[in-house]
Formats: structure tokens, sequence, C-alpha cells
């Protein structure tokens, strides 16, 4: 594995502080997925889990979109991942569904997600509540930056597990 990504800055403003980590954990789950196979990709963890690095970077899609198009921007454009049918398709639908096109929707919400981001103050609040509460845009990024460290964590498992390699 190459790795591309630049270290935060040990000081900087807050709000630049909060999109490097964030970008660093993004590149992260890039880095945990180079280079492997789209077999290698879809290969989950162990039964019954389906966690596997595809699911992984579908899932951070629809959790890109929920935070930054649906609950800051207020947006109307549905997830390109889930649906009502199975809420849990990130996950569970990795054996059909296109590497190539997971990849490109995955990088498409990141790219909208940093512009939404650029647009707001830190105090900013959400156009949408979640689970009936206001979310700062604040919240937003430092959630943003636990839910890639947590599930970074599990894409160094699943990684080792496929070819062994390990890394930060």
């Amino acid at each position: 594995m190459t790795d591309p990504r630049i270290d935060p800055p040990f000081i900087a403003d807050e709000r630049l502080m909060l999109a490097n980590w964030l970008d660093w954990h993004r590149q992260t789950l890039e880095v945990k997925c180079q280079g492997l196979s789209q077999a290698q990709l879809r290969e989950r963890s162990v039964p019954p889990s389906d966690l596997s690095l595809l699911g992984l970077v579908r899932h951070m899609t629809s959790v890109e979109w929920a935070w930054f198009r649906y609950i800051l921007e207020g947006s109307e454009v549905p997830d390109s991942i889930k649906n009502a049918n199975d809420p849990h398709a990130d996950f569970s639908q990795v054996e059909t569904a296109s590497v190539e096109e997971a990849f490109a929707l995955w990088h498409a919400e990141i790219a909208h997600a940093r512009e939404v981001s650029a647009s707001l103050d830190l105090e900013a609040i959400g156009k949408r509540q979640r689970h009936g509460e206001d979310c700062s845009h604040r919240w937003v990024l430092v959630h943003m930056i636990e839910e890639y460290a947590r599930h970074n964590g599990h894409a160094d498992l699943l990684r080792e597990r496929i070819d062994g390699a390990t890394g930060e």
C-alpha cells in the first residue's frame, strides 16, 4: 500500500483542524482498500457479520449523504445506497454492487460534503434534526471524524485478514 495521506497540522484553527482530520480519515479508508481485487473488497469478516471493505465504502457514502446533504443542507436528493426495502443495503448488497460505482458515489458525496462544509460556519445548525435534536456543523464534523475512525479500525482488521497488510 502506498500512503498519500497528509498528516493534519499540529497547530491550526479549529475549522482547518477538523477538516484536515476528517480528510485524513477519509483517505485512510481509501488506503485500506488500495490494490485489492473486487473479490477481496467484497470479502466478509466473519459470520454472521456483513462487514466488508466495499460495505464500509458504501456505508460511508450513506453517512456522508445523511449528515451533509440531508441534515445540514436539508436536501431532498435520495440516498444512493440505502432504500426502504433494505435499510442495510450498504453492507448486505456488496455481491451485486459495482465496485467502480461505489467508489465514484463515495467520492462524489465527499466532494459535495466539502462544498457544504465550506459554505457553513461551525456554529450553523442543520436544516433537519436528528432524533428530534438540532445538530451544529461542528458536531457533524466531530461525529464524522469519530465515525471514520471507528470504521477505519474495522478496515484495518479486514485488510490484515485479507492479505496481512497492516498500518496506521
